[in-house]
């Protein structure tokens, strides 16, 4: 009968089990692979069976989403007709925890046929095949979480560590830009924030509150209110901004000055030299430059031309209601 173990205890444990991979793996080996793939001119491909197929197909999808040609090949569709994506120079990646699987084994002496290289991932050096691949690199398991030592917990878990180092690794080595993950990333909360620029989201033309220097609080009480902007932007004649002019600064001006603000030019009343930011930057910029100072948080941020021209505004309720 099995003893209970508390939630804490697991993950301790599985704590334990990951520190003994890191501990054993031999970096060399680790290395020696990510060099083969790195120098690979065809395509790389992953496979496997049960849980380390699952693991495959989704260090397969990472690597082509950071500039990396590869594929899931299927172990059990591969003789049945799937052989034909794999071609000379390629290589193809088996995940497995014992190496002994043997849709895996049966398939090494036909991707040789094909001229690929096969690489086994595997957790037993001794295994068939380890012996039967051109490189293997031995993942060390301790043991599985799983009480009996049989479900692929821990083993998949040091699997999937192994795949995303080795997508990294192999992203850095291409150099692989913000630009190039936008272009395969368009949609979706990833996508938004690598491609949703502030020229997106700001209000710009006839909606933006601006005012000049010499103008009162009286002249601009209007703007300020209508446009629901929560601030006046304070320009000079030339549209350059000099400052700004929030809510929160009329509360203020209101308790100290009462209606004796009204007559003052906004050059008296103004915050000078606000933060901005200009009309290419992402939104997610934008976004954490407002947050920046977590007890006076930013509600809206000016758009700046390169000549320090306001052309647009801001606001971080529009920032949010775009889903970022």
């Amino acid at each position: 009968m099995l003893q209970e173990a508390t939630t804490q205890q697991l993950f301790l444990r599985e704590q334990q089990y990951l520190n003994y991979f890191f501990e054993k793996l031999n970096y060399d080996h680790a290395q020696a692979i990510f060099e083969l793939l790195r120098d690979c001119e065809g395509t790389i491909f992953f496979t496997g069976i049960g849980k380390s197929g699952i693991v495959a197909k989704k260090v397969a999808t990472t690597m082509v989403s950071t500039g990396t040609r590869a594929a899931f090949l299927s172990a059990t569709d591969a003789v049945h007709g799937d052989l034909g994506a794999v071609s000379q120079g390629d290589i193809v990646v088996m995940l497995s925890r014992s190496g002994e699987t043997d849709e895996l084994l049966n398939l090494v002496p036909f991707l040789r046929n094909k001229g690929a290289h096969v690489a086994a991932v595997i957790s037993d050096i001794e295994s068939r095949l380890a012996k039967a691949s051109s490189l293997a690199v031995e993942l060390p398991l301790k043991q599985e979480l799983c009480p009996f030592n049989l479900a692929p917990t821990t083993s998949a878990a040091i699997q999937m560590i192994f795949g995303d180092v080795l997508a990294v690794a192999l992203m850095e080595t291409h150099s692989f830009s913000l630009d190039e993950y936008a272009k395969n990333h368009p949609c979706g909360n990833i996508g938004r924030r690598i491609t949703m620029k502030v020229a997106d989201l700001m209000l710009e033309g006839n909606a933006l509150p601006l005012c000049h220097l010499d103008s009162s609080l009286a002249d601009t009480l209007e703007d300020f209110t209508s446009k629901r902007c929560g601030c006046l932007l304070v320009v000079d004649d030339e549209g350059c901004l000099k400052g700004i002019f929030t809510d929160g600064d009329l509360r203020r001006t209101l308790q100290s000055s009462g209606a004796n603000m009204m007559a003052c030019p906004m050059r008296e009343l103004m915050t000078a030299a606000p933060k901005a930011i200009v009309a290419d930057m992402l939104a997610w910029d934008a976004m954490k430059l407002m947050e920046a100072d977590q007890k006076r948080p930013i509600m809206v941020l000016p758009v700046l031309d390169d000549s320090n021209k306001v052309v647009g505004l801001i606001k971080m309720h529009d920032i949010l209601q775009s889903g970022l």
